[in-house]
């Protein structure tokens, strides 16, 4: 509901909360690679960050703990996106190195309509090795 630009992914293998020790703010959840190329058994994506503006360093908290949790369950890599107009702060924060721009597109085709309802231009494309990343 608070996210930018994206409505609720379909499924997680794990979510994460940030608190203020009264209420929650800021989310993380964790799931299968959304592109089947990603898809390799190995790999898990960041699918959704919503964090409240007023809260500094908690992406970068939240990103860390993530993978430390996807290390934990056995995979080799977390990868993420974000808007080409996102700097990335927190994600260099955590860990991750910028791994190149995807040309964007919809997911909508001839035999399978569908409605976007995010922004479908180039995005940037973040990973984060876990068996060779330091506990932070």
């Amino acid at each position: 509901m608070y996210h930018r630009h994206h409505p609720a992914p379909q499924g997680m293998k794990f979510a994460l909360g940030f608190s203020n020790g009264r209420s929650l703010i800021g989310v993380l959840t964790a799931g299968r690679p959304v592109s089947r190329f990603r898809d390799n058994g190995q790999t898990l994506e960041v699918t959704r960050l919503c964090v409240q503006r007023a809260y500094k360093n908690v992406c970068s908290k939240l990103y860390a703990a993530a993978a430390r949790v996807a290390k934990e369950m056995g995979y080799h890599s977390l990868i993420t996106y974000t808007l080409v107009e996102e700097a990335g702060s927190s994600l260099r924060a955590a860990g991750f190195r910028f791994d190149g721009i995807s040309p964007g597109g919809s997911w909508r085709s001839h035999g399978r309509r569908r409605q976007d309802r995010h922004p479908t231009g180039p995005k940037k494309i973040w990973v984060m090795d876990l068996r060779t990343c330091k506990e932070k």
